[in-house]
């Protein structure tokens, strides 16, 4: 039996973009269900998405950073799911890929992209998600991550995580490694150059804040089901001889 897809894309805004990549959403799948969760948006993206086919969930006011994901996907009817941003137009051709390793087998399915490594200051972020990895003792996996779009998954791989820790992603990410989820990667979209990281010496870098703090709450849900030190061994250190 033919397995249905569904697109999620939560917009907030995106007016200038949105059409392009519905449009873009159409020509991988024709008969695709594609979500677009408008979260107070108030530029008539809601308009367009409904009138390029998509079915519009719309909220009256902003759900904040990645929860029209967690939307999108408890409202989506396809056992194939595929989570976009309203911002980013990526072409069907790249998107392929990653419906095709869910056909071959996999559970998830990570955009290759590491971000900027090859410079002298690495962004935290970037940072935060190959420690995350090196945690979850999947350092193969670099700073692949469900942070990063685009990114699919089974139906049953985001019921098993849970459909609401699909608002913080990496949090999803850890759920995911941990439970033995069979993941690949598709080939590298360069999402950098259509999105790029916002340095953290401009404006404080809310985001970045932001995305550090959802690193520590999965690396907090890793070490409560782990222990202290998230299996790693402590080669017979004798802590109980240190005396006051």
């Amino acid at each position: 039996m033919d397995k249905r897809l569904s697109v999620i894309i939560p917009v907030w805004n995106e007016k200038a973009t949105i059409a392009a990549v519905i449009r873009e959403c159409f020509k991988l799948d024709p008969a695709a269900e594609v979500i677009v969760v408008a979260n107070g948006t108030k530029d008539g993206s809601r308009e367009i998405a409904q009138r390029e086919g998509a079915v519009v969930i719309t909220i009256p006011y902003p759900l904040g950073h990645d929860v029209g994901r967690s939307v999108g996907a408890r409202r989506a009817a396809g056992d194939l799911l595929l989570f976009l941003d309203g911002d980013m137009v990526i072409p069907a051709a790249q998107l392929a890929p990653f419906i095709a390793e869910l056909h071959r087998g996999a559970d998830i399915v990570l955009n290759a992209y590491n971000g900027p490594v090859g410079v002298k200051h690495a962004h935290d972020v970037v940072v935060a998600k190959h420690v995350l990895n090196a945690a979850l003792n999947r350092p193969d996996l670099e700073g692949w991550s469900l942070s990063t779009v685009p990114h699919a998954m089974t139906r049953e791989a985001a019921l098993r995580i849970g459909i609401e820790h699909l608002a913080v992603p990496p949090l999803a990410h850890a759920m995911a490694v941990h439970m033995g989820l069979k993941i690949a990667a598709a080939p590298r979209v360069p999402v950098g150059k259509l999105n790029p990281l916002r340095s953290h010496r401009r404006n404080g870098d809310p985001t970045g804040r932001m995305m550090l703090g959802d690193h520590l709450e999965a690396l907090d849900w890793l070490l409560q089901r782990t222990n202290p030190r998230g299996l790693r061994h402590d080669y017979g250190r004798r802590r109980d001889e240190v005396r006051g």
